[in-house]
Formats: structure tokens, sequence, C-alpha cells
């Protein structure tokens, strides 16, 4: 007699299966990667080099940590890279005209972030509008309020020591490498992330709606409310890594951010996510950050022009698409 399948478990079954095997393939082609640029320029693997990208990726990295959660629950957020530059803006211009002091302010810039989060999750779950054309619409909205409140011009950032600079954009040694407090940001957050998409009750809701919304329902599991969460977690993340990014340069730009949409989204596809929903690696997101990283930083050393380096991203999105494909059709004949 036949049986019911649970969504739940199966959603976990690939979870199971598939993820290693995308991580496995973005590793390797990270290792080909790092390994062409490093024959093609010894300075790339040098300890300067490594330093400064190092300091640009934990701001994209935090970025892309929930826009794996989100991808994998079926959608995705357009707004993170305008939502990344308004953050900033607000939180300046509050602190810098004496509004309130910093630390309220940054808690101000976050709960506008919240609110933006939530507005997404709202319209996409309870009217039913597409993720794509609400954030689209969210991205214009925000880009333009940042550019609206400040002029178009950018804000000299907060250059006072103290708790929450050191907090967000201290700098520390070890060796020959300098990295800054924002990569144990993102090693924290990381972590909990794979802690909730592989081993908590939540990770296996998030698969279970990417995969089957309806199954998932029919269980219980509150996809509405999940989804508005994620988007909320997802634009929250994009105001922190924008807040992380002002301080770390001294400058809060209306236009920060521009086209990190797409580059996060590259590099969660890249580590293995799907982009239809149901199957979300964060160690592989942790891959396809460091694999565009590394050609944007290896790019500019072997002298390619930088306007080239959508060519490179593009090909390499396209290779790993096919792979993946390859991957999930012989792993299903199997």
């Amino acid at each position: 007699m036949a049986t019911l399948s649970d969504p739940i478990a199966e959603s976990a079954k690939p979870r199971a299966s598939f993820q290693r095997t995308p991580q496995v393939a973005s590793l390797v082609i990270l290792i080909v990667v790092l390994a062409v640029f490093a024959i093609a320029d010894r300075n790339f693997l040098s300890p300067l080099n490594i330093s400064n990208m190092m300091a640009f990726l934990p701001e994209l990295g935090i970025i892309a940590l929930g826009m794996t959660l989100l991808l994998t629950a079926g959608e995705f957020d357009l707004s993170v890279g305008a939502v990344f530059g308004l953050g900033p803006v607000v939180v300046m211009l509050l602190a810098q005209n004496g509004a309130v002091d910093i630390g309220t302010a940054l808690l101000i810039g976050l709960g506008l972030c919240v609110v933006i989060g939530a507005i997404n999750g709202l319209i996409v779950t309870k009217i039913g509008i597409s993720s794509f054309l609400v954030t689209l619409s969210m991205l214009l909205i925000v880009r333009g309020a940042a550019l609206y409140i400040t002029q178009g011009f950018p804000l000299k950032s907060w250059d006072q020591p103290g708790f929450f600079v050191t907090l967000l954009a201290g700098s520390f040694n070890l060796g020959p490498f300098r990295f800054y407090t924002s990569l144990w940001w993102f090693i924290g957050l990381a972590l909990l992330a794979v802690y909730v998409l592989r081993y908590a009750k939540l990770g296996n809701w998030i698969c279970a709606i990417g995969s089957n919304r309806n199954a998932a329902l029919a269980r219980g599991v509150p996809a509405d409310a999940v989804k508005i969460w994620l988007f909320i977690l997802t634009s929250v993340l994009a105001g922190l890594a924008g807040m992380v990014s002002a301080f770390r340069i001294s400058a809060a730009s209306p236009v920060a951010g521009t086209g990190y949409e797409l580059e996060v989204i590259a590099m969660v596809v890249v580590g293995g996510t799907a982009l239809t929903g149901g199957r979300g690696t964060i160690l592989g997101t942790i891959v396809g950050a460091l694999m565009l990283r590394a050609i944007r930083n290896g790019i500019v050393l072997v002298g390619v022009p930088g306007l080239a380096y959508n060519i490179f991203v593009g090909a390499i999105i396209l290779v790993m698409l096919i792979l993946h494909a390859l991957l999930q059709k012989t792993a299903a004949r199997s």
C-alpha cells in the first residue's frame, strides 16, 4: 500500500546527498583559480595581497550567508546592495547631526533594515507577488532614498575611536597578515548558519519550503513566517555589512553596494545552492565568496582590465551551473 512521504524528511535527503558534491566541485575550481593566479603572479599569495582580499571578503560574505538561507527557501532579495548603502548613511546622518549617540544610531539603522526586510517578506508571502519584482522595486526605493537624503554626496564616516568602531572595524595582526574584526563576525555568523541549515529544525523547514511549499504547509510548517524572517535576516545582514564597510573605509556613500546583489547571488549559486530552492550549502557559499574575491583580485594583479571582471565571473558561473546540473542528473540516475 502506498504511503505519504514526509516533505521535511524528503528535503533532508537531498541536503545530505547532494550538498557535499557541489561543495567539492566548487572547492576544486577554487583551488584551480588560486593556482592559476599564483603561477601568473607570485605576489598573489603574498601576505599583503591575502590581507587585502580578506579585508573585503567578510562584507559580501555576511550578506551571502543570509541570501543562502533565503534562496534555499525558494526566494531571493535584489535589494541587499541598496540596503548595504542606505544603512550606514542613516547611521552617519543621525550620529553626525548630534541627534543620537553612535550606539543608538546603529540600532536605528538596523531597525530600518528590519522594516525593509519585513515589507519585502509580507508583500511576497501575503500578497503573492514574486520576490524578484518586490525586491527589484525595493532596490529602487531604497537606493533613491539614500541618494535623496544625502543629495548624492558621500558622508564622512564616524572616525572617533570607541567601542563600536573597534567592534565593527578594528584590526589585528596574525604574523605578517592583517585582518579586520569583520572576519570574526563572518566566521561566527557562518558557524551559526551551518548549524541552522544542517542540524536545526528550522533548517529542515527552510529546505522543505524550498522543495515543496504546499507539502510543507500540509505538515504544519509555518512557511510564510519563516520566509518573512528570512527576508528580515537578509536585510539586517546587508545593513550590518554596509556599516562594517563604512567604518572600515571611513566613508558612507549612497551608491555603496551597487551591483552587490548580483555578486552575492553569484557567490551563493557558484557554491552549490539551488537557485530554485530546496538545497543550500553554507560551506559552498564560503567557497563561492572566496572564489569571486580571488578572481576580482587576481585579474587586477595579472594585468587584465578591471572591466573584464564580469566576463570572468559570468564564465565561472556558467561553468558551475552546468557542472552542478550534470552532477545532479548523474546522482538522480544512480
